[in-house]
């Protein structure tokens, strides 16, 4: 089979031939049609759990992935089961077992995979599970509700994009920092304002518009070094979550803050429910960019360069 590899850590992903792979104890084997590009993908590579997880080189890259059941190993008991055929989506990063959603094939956990509804095609199913699972887990985790201020920092990408989408869904009023060319999509998906972050700095220009402060914060772009400005805009006992590991909750509890580094968890529940909430139109995942599994290292590219404005998809023939 066809798949998209790296062979250490800081080396350029290429297209290679690997064996099938066979499913053990609750895995499945699944026939990729589509997979998810996401920048942790390429943060893999550049060794972000280099020191706290053995990886498996070669390295097929990937953590998202949509297709079809090919079979499938013992389950578990607490496993659901799923048949050959069956349309399904989920994660497939296993970097202790190597394996990947770049491929012609991948193999997962049965935990991990979710039925992909009829009605939504396999580009849509790949494009789902990281970021909308994370979208979901970073507003949950903020614990801002109906009537509250939210700023989503970063919200061009596709996690942004979802997370502006849920939390409006919620009452939440959402402030959203992206590029002047994004706006008005952003506005179209829920945001009731958007800070241009090619005008002046973010922190800046949201103080300004909130000097009284704000509810809750979704970091998706800072690192340790300029989280304490953003996280300076809350109010008393609000509550900022980062996708990059940049809160110290301990010093922001000693100023009244609440602060987590959150991680995506797609479980088959929340998979379930993004993927209804896609049929009954409360959630636009925005493909922006398609290509094939062999220009998978130029997809990369463009997303650590910044450019992508939703999700990246690459189409795997056959």
């Amino acid at each position: 089979m066809r798949a998209v590899v790296v062979t250490d850590f800081h080396t350029e992903p290429s297209l290679t031939d690997l064996p099938v792979p066979e499913p053990g104890p609750g895995e499945v084997l699944v026939k990729i049609a589509a997979a998810g590009v996401n920048p942790f993908d390429w943060k893999v590579v550049e060794g972000a759990m280099r020191d706290a997880v053995h990886h498996e080189f070669p390295l097929v890259l990937g953590s998202d992935g949509a297709g079809t059941v090919v079979s499938a190993g013992e389950p578990d008991l607490t496993d659901p089961r799923f048949e050959p055929g069956e349309r399904v989506f989920g994660q497939f990063m296993d970097v202790k077992a190597g394996r990947g959603s770049y491929a012609e094939y991948a193999i997962t956990k049965a935990a991990k995979l979710a039925r992909l509804p009829d009605k939504l095609d396999f580009a849509t199913g790949a494009a789902l599970p990281t970021a909308g699972a994370a979208a979901h887990d970073f507003v949950e985790g903020t614990g801002a509700g109906p009537g509250q201020c939210l700023l989503v920092n970063g919200a061009s990408g596709g996690v942004g994009q979802a997370a502006v989408q849920l939390a409006a869904a919620q009452g939440i009023r959402v402030i959203a920092t992206t590029d002047p060319g994004t706006a008005a999509l952003l506005r179209g998906l829920g945001a009731a304002e958007t800070v241009d972050y090619t005008a002046g700095p973010t922190a800046e220009q949201v103080g300004e518009a909130h000097p009284d402060g704000i509810d809750a914060i979704v970091d998706l772009v800072s690192d340790p070094a300029q989280i304490e400005a953003i996280a300076a805009l809350l109010k008393p006992n609000g509550a900022i979550v980062s996708s990059n590991g940049a809160v110290d909750a301990e010093l922001l509890a000693s100023r009244g803050l609440r602060g987590s580094n959150l991680y995506a968890n797609a479980r088959p529940a929340i998979l379930a429910s993004l993927a209804d909430s896609v049929q009954r139109g409360q959630l636009r995942i925005r493909i922006d960019h398609e290509a094939p599994l062999a220009d998978a290292a130029a997809a990369l590219a463009r997303i650590r360069a910044g450019e992508a404005r939703g999700k990246t998809v690459l189409t795997v023939a056959g």
